[in-house]
């Protein structure tokens, strides 16, 4: 071992056959996280397909349903493969895991629709998604605690920052393989078939990761445990029954996993919900600039976990929190601004007002998109919500009807669905869908040669390098959190919770709080006041694990 200018002991240089564990792992990873984001990448191919009738909103509610259920289900998928993992390996569990997500893909890719099947096709596309989520719930501990036992003390970060960037660039890969196939046939042609393709491409991937992972051994870390006999035979009830190691599961998911996910989804997810849901770009452009984002952020991953081991794991983590809640309101308004301008000059010069009975307007909170609204008061806020219209609610006499206003002039509601309300907006400024103020560059070359999208670029580059703070050390930081014994199950949960709850959630969650209060901006108030919570959480109670030495630790 080398030693470095300040006498300390420098960490050897990465070996071949850890390089290959890093490689074999990740690439598993990104197979599975390409395929958990392509349900959400072509929901409207999906909704088309499986559901039936020309409802709309009834397929948009089938639709982030099904979403929502693949992110419900990991936490249940940590505690069923993480218990395995500490029971038989980590090697064995994360090959069952990576091959029922690679199934359930390809499954959907061959799934008839309703029209062939009837209601069996939305089921078992349910059920698909189900099976998605168990296993994303399996995987990412797997591959996290598995690399992190390879890798030599003094370089944790470093490693396990490879597998950070998987989740990225699983989405940056759903999005290129998307856009590729969109730009190579008419829309016709990719609404009947094209949009498969994707699905179906995962039985290749699927093969190449299995290849690669049957070459692993288990991690050193494991088989020691298991030649000493030292292994848990009851990880569950260990790791979350015994108060010394639950008592670390919760700071794990409100001091670190809880903020880490909120900010990567509201720089990866809710960037792109933002800008297709709320300022009304077109599906193509916005995933050519989230896809740029990601392409310019990506190295930052490994960056910030290679960092981490020079100044430590919490610092960083503490620190994207921090500055992503300090600076979420005017990077967000900069984004509306340079890509609708018109919109947001009209949130200002157009004033819109409802006023009603305080009793006939309920929570509009909807986050697995299950609920029906009737009353009229919640009806037209969600439709002013969804037409990205800013609006300020007035108290009403009880028993009164909602009364609505445009720049004062009345606007009737009768119909009760806020139609004739968003037509007198429009007519008074609102930009329309497809409006030509919409920055529209649906090429790449349209994209790098206009100046609008490159400042667009580098607004969302700043939230994903937010992303890359908070992401590239948390794999370090819970494995290290956590003993051989119980590890896999340990920090599987906390992880599972923070992101597919408090991240998974996030899009649903701020279009109930936009929808409730009328400003296109207050759903950013979610994800700053859970990173807030992580920031004083995670000063006060996060320890700092860089410098421990997990390889005896059991």
């Amino acid at each position: 071992m080398s030693v470095s200018a300040s006498g300390t002991a420098a960490p050897p240089p990465m070996t071949r056959e850890e390089r290959k564990v890093i490689i074999a792992s990740s690439a598993g990873t990104v197979f599975e996280w390409y395929d958990f984001y392509l349900a959400g990448s072509l929901a409207a191919n999906i909704a088309a397909t499986f559901v039936p009738g020309s409802n709309d909103t009834a397929k948009f509610i089938f639709v982030l349903f099904g979403f929502a259920a693949g992110f419900a289900v990991r936490p249940f998928g940590a505690l069923v493969f993480g218990r395995l993992g500490d029971l038989i390996g980590r090697k064995y569990t994360f090959l069952v895991t990576m091959t029922l997500m690679g199934i359930a893909t390809f499954v959907v890719g061959l799934l008839p629709g309703y029209d062939t099947i009837g209601y069996a096709a939305p089921v078992i596309f349910i059920l698909c998604r189900l099976a998605q989520g168990l296993a994303l719930g399996g995987e990412y501990g797997g591959a996290a605690t598995y690399v992190a036992e390879h890798a030599p003390h003094g370089r944790r970060g470093f490693y396990t920052s490879w597998i950070q960037t998987t989740a990225t660039v699983g989405l940056f890969l759903s999005l290129l393989v998307i856009l590729t196939l969109r730009l190579s046939m008419t829309p016709e042609t990719f609404a009947a078939w094209g949009w498969r393709v994707p699905f179906l491409l995962s039985i290749i991937l699927l093969g190449f990761s299995l290849w690669i992972r049957l070459q692993l051994a288990e991690s050193p870390a494991f088989q020691k445990m298991k030649d000493e006999g030292t292994r848990s035979k009851a990880p569950l009830t260990e790791a979350f029954g015994k108060w010394s190691n639950a008592k670390i599961a919760l700071i794990a998911l409100f001091g670190a996993t809880a903020g880490q996910a909120v900010v990567w989804y509201c720089g990866q997810f809710y960037a792109l919900f933002f800008l297709t849901q709320t300022l009304k770009v077109d599906g193509t452009t916005a995933n050519l600039l989230i896809a740029f984002g990601l392409l310019l952020g990506t190295p930052f991953f490994v960056f910030f976990g290679w960092l981490s081991d020079k100044i430590g794991r919490k610092p960083i983590l503490i620190a994207g929190c921090l500055i992503a809640a300090a600076t979420y309101f005017p990077l967000f308004e900069l984004i509306a601004r340079t890509a609708n301008p018109k919109l947001i000059a009209a949130t200002s010069e157009v004033k819109i007002e409802l006023t009603a009975d305080p009793a006939s307007c309920g929570t509009l909170f909807d986050p697995v998109g299950v609920r029906v609204f009737t009353r009229p008061c919640d009806v037209i806020r969600r439709t002013l919500a969804t037409n990205s219209m800013h609006y300020t609610l007035l108290p009403g006499a009880a028993g009164s009807p909602v009364v609505a206003t445009v720049n004062g002039t009345d606007v009737p509601t009768a119909d009760n669905t806020g139609a004739a309300l968003v037509a007198a907006a429009q007519a008074a400024g609102y930009p329309k869908a497809g409006d030509p103020s919409i920055i529209k560059q649906p090429s790449i070359g349209g994209v790098l040669s206009d100046s609008r999208s490159l400042t667009l670029i580098g607004l969302l580059f700043v939230l994903v390098l937010y992303v890359t703070m908070v992401y590239g050390p948390i794999a370090a930081l819970l494995v290290e959190l956590f003993p051989t014994r119980i590890r896999y199950t340990g920090m599987s949960l906390p992880y599972h919770i923070g992101n597919g709850w408090f991240g998974g959630f996030l899009p649903p969650t701020a279009f109930a709080i936009v929808a409730a209060s009328g400003n296109i901006f207050s759903g950013l108030w979610y994800p700053i006041i859970i990173a807030l919570m992580t920031v004083v959480i995670g000063l006060i109670f996060l320890p700092e694990t860089k410098d421990r030495n997990i390889e005896d630790w059991h």
